[in-house]
């Protein structure tokens, strides 16, 4: 499964509740159109979204459940609950948040990937913002490191695209896969992960939030004709000022 992902795109189909998209049997045709598209692989939150998207494609599933706890800043998969939720839907990879940060109900992440391997078997990838939460999570047994949490946690810092050193200095420090994840917004920067030494690139909004890919255009082009207003050059189907 490892090998299928090497070199390839792995599209997260991810919607909030409230959102446009939002929906089982919508990220299912959002993961079947990654698939016709070249996708090795596809991202999903929640059992409902594991389960209808295995059911639509034979691609690999990297199965997430997010859910928020008091006292914990600790989200993606927090706890075995969650886990074992995605595993039992049929996720043949499960990432869970690997940072350093506490997890709610004072759980412990080797122990749960301890459980995760000994009772579902499945691959289990780490989801890290640091070096160091990327050398750790090998060292307790995941099968894979990506660098999603890179920018969201309080300690690092949130940058314009991917961290490309982040990238850089788990490849060359790791003996299992490293992911490239977080804010990768064209070919161009998949392409410098790749460079950088990812062995799999992960999109997510660039390719299945069409409302934030069409603010990106708006932003643009609002920022575009306010400088042009300002330079004093005619807009396209407008007036000088």
């Amino acid at each position: 499964m490892l090998k299928a992902l090497k070199g390839g795109i792995i599209v997260s189909c991810q919607a909030y509740e409230g959102e446009p998209l939002y929906g089982a049997d919508i990220m299912a045709r959002l993961a079947i159109a990654a698939k016709e598209g070249g996708a090795v692989g596809i991202r999903a939150n929640s059992p409902a979204d594991v389960r209808a998207i295995k059911q639509a494609v034979s691609l690999p599933v990297i199965g997430i459940w997010k859910a928020q706890y008091e006292g914990s800043d600790v989200y993606i998969t927090p706890t075995m609950k969650e886990a074992a939720a995605v595993a039992e839907a049929g996720a043949d990879i499960i990432a869970l948040d690997a940072t350093s940060r506490p997890r709610p109900h004072g759980e412990q992440l080797e122990e749960m990937v301890k459980r995760l391997k000994k009772e579902y078997g499945c691959l289990l990838m780490a989801d890290v913002s640091t070096v160091e939460e990327g050398l750790q999570a090998e060292a307790i047994g995941f099968d894979m490191i990506s660098t999603t949490l890179s920018g969201y946690t309080s300690y690092t810092h949130k940058q314009e695209g991917p961290d490309l050193k982040l990238v850089q200095e788990l490849a060359v420090q790791l003996s299992v896969p490293v992911l490239a994840e977080g804010r990768i917004g064209t070919p161009d920067e998949a392409m410098q992960c790749v460079r950088h030494g990812a062995y799999a690139i992960v999109v997510g909004g660039a390719i299945t939030r069409p409302e934030y890919i069409t603010k990106k255009f708006v932003d643009a082009l609002g920022a575009a004709v306010a400088t042009g207003a300002d330079d004093g050059h005619a807009v396209p189907g407008g007036h000088h000022s």
